[in-house]
């Protein structure tokens, strides 16, 4: 994912949670490094948004199904799916085609138990790829391999077909700068010839940056972001995807420049004295190189694709209060200073559609308050169309002090409504499955009882469906079968009427749907209506009725 995890956390983490020791004092307190790079390495959002206008009134009406106002929440709700070291997919390298898809579709059906709409996968975990790529070797997490040996299938083409098929948004997550894992475990450091033969870093030796990996002994290749050539390759190994496959979003983490070793600086030097001349310092530039590639990959997406969006998860704190006044009530690692992440510039210019800070401290932690890291994050896209959700520490649930009460993360869901935000997303989808002292469960019964519609977003492409029309509606042993008619719409809304309201009780894409929790002993009303691309709502059908059983 994206992320990145507290150092105190991501240095004493390993997949098996294994402690290991920390570098930095303040990293030690609130953790600055990624937990997810340490796993890696070995209100609901918006309130409830009425539909537009239904039964032939005018748009601009309150929507109503039989007399009844239609109600559908709106919020993105998401997990990562992380391929690096095979954390959540597959299970382990060299899986057989089939094998690995059925694991696939496990990870969407329990998206969709849990009234998730959206998937973010890791599809270029490591300067690899899990499609034919031009520009980089197929993942050796899919194929076990490091010899870019084509595994015989397009898991991308598979896994966007089979979340739209469930109405997911997929969102394909990258890793801009990651050149490869370090080379040996308990080796020296990195060697450019046990990457694959057609990796770019071989052909391009002056692009490698090594840089220590704090989990395990050994280096990490980067691409060195300061050289342009190289970014530009960067983007257009991550563009082709956008071009070839049918993805919803692109999602980046936050590694673009590497998390600070102690006594070690990233050894750009030469890139710097070539590029770097009108910065007053390294730390500028670097900066910028980042900026660079975030503001070049928002334009390049939308000339190509303007309704896919485009999101960062970057770590939690942007600067502490005490260096700058614009900054968070923290004391922490700071995004800005440590790792050249301008988070705060990104979202104020607007590069992205959406923000998803990775808060992975609980309630009340003294250097880093979820309570208050939450609002400045809240006021930081106020005034922006940029939406916020928020990356969410499912995978901390168990561990000692505040994380063992499986109450923590639904008072952070109830915090998110409070404050306006849009949306989470959970990490893992290891940890989704797995349900830690039930925190899963309750959490979901208290915030995602029900599905729920993206937010929509107003820079993207609008066109609100056609009405559709409803064709049949009848009773089965699986419940409620419905079918429809609709021209022009890439999803459909499902409304029933339950008591006052007509709520939101399934969405589909393609003309029909089973509503497998119709009660049976009452008669029923449904309404369908149409999505565009972008979440859009067209006009609601005409009503129809099915008697009780």
């Amino acid at each position: 994912m994206p992320a990145a995890d507290p150092p105190a956390h991501r240095r004493r983490r390993t997949r098996a949670l294994v402690a290991v020791v920390t570098a930095l004092a303040l990293a030690v307190a609130v953790g600055a490094w990624s937990v997810r790079e340490r796993i890696v390495d070995d209100e609901r959002g918006a309130v409830a948004a009425l539909g537009p206008a239904a039964d032939g009134g005018p748009a601009s009406a309150a929507p109503r199904c039989a007399g009844r106002a239609a109600r559908a929440s709106r919020e993105l709700r998401g997990m990562w799916i992380t391929t690096v070291n095979n954390i959540d997919w597959p299970s382990r390298r060299g899986l057989p085609a089939e094998t690995a898809r059925a694991e696939f579709r496990g990870w969407l059906d329990l998206a969709v138990r849990r009234n998730h709409n959206a998937v973010f996968v890791h599809v270029r975990p490591s300067g690899d790829a899990l499609w034919p790529s031009e520009y980089a070797p197929w993942s050796e997490w899919l194929t076990g391999r490091r010899d870019g040996r084509d595994p015989g299938w397009d898991p991308m083409e598979f896994m966007v077909s089979e979340a739209h098929a469930r109405n997911l948004e997929f969102h394909a997550w990258f890793n801009p700068y990651r050149g490869g894992q370090p080379a040996t475990v308990g080796g020296p450091g990195p060697r450019l010839d046990q990457l694959a033969p057609t990796h770019p870093l071989r052909r391009h030796p002056d692009w490698v940056v090594t840089y220590p990996s704090a989990d395990r002994p050994g280096s990490r290749l980067y691409f060195n972001p300061g050289i342009p050539e190289a970014r530009a390759f960067v983007e257009d190994s991550m563009l082709e995807a956008v071009q070839r496959y049918d993805v919803d979003g692109v999602h980046f983490d936050d590694f673009f420049y590497p998390y600070p070793e102690a006594g070690q600086d990233f050894p750009d030097d030469a890139a710097f004295a070539r590029y770097g001349r009108r910065f007053a310092d390294k730390h500028a530039w670097r900066r910028d190189n980042v900026n660079t590639l975030v503001r070049e990959m928002s334009q390049r997406i939308k000339a190509i694709k303007p309704w896919v969006k485009f999101g960062i998860s970057p770590f939690g704190i942007w600067r502490n209060k005490r260096t700058d006044p614009a900054g968070s009530p923290t004391a922490g690692l700071q995004s800005y200073d440590d790792i050249y992440a301008d988070t705060r510039l990104w979202v104020r210019q607007q590069w992205l559609d959406y923000v998803v800070p990775q808060l992975y401290w609980h309630i009340g932690f003294d250097r880093a308050d979820y309570a208050k890291l939450l609002p400045w994050w809240a006021a930081t896209v106020q005034g922006t169309r940029v939406q916020l959700y928020i990356g969410q520490a499912d995978y901390r649930v168990g561990e000692r002090g505040a994380w063992r009460d499986p109450a923590e993360l639904d008072r952070q869901l109830a915090l998110n409504r409070r404050h306006g935000v849009r949306g989470s997303v959970h990490f893992s989808a290891s940890q989704v499955r797995a349900d830690k002292l039930g925190a899963v469960s309750r959490y979901s019964a208290a915030h995602y009882a029900g599905p729920a519609l993206v937010p929509t977003m107003a820079q993207l492409p609008a066109a609100p469906p056609a009405v559709p029309a409803i064709t049949g509606a009848r009773r089965d042993a699986g419940g409620v079968a419905l079918t429809w008619r609709g021209d022009g719409a890439a999803s459909f809304a499902v409304y029933r009427v339950d008591g006052d309201a007509a709520r939101l009780v399934g969405t589909a894409r393609g003309a029909g749907w089973v509503d497998r929790t119709a009660p049976a002993d009452r008669p029923l009303s449904y309404c369908v209506s149409g999505l565009d691309r972008s979440g859009n709502e067209g006009r609601l059908s005409a009503p129809i009725s099915v008697d009780m059983r």
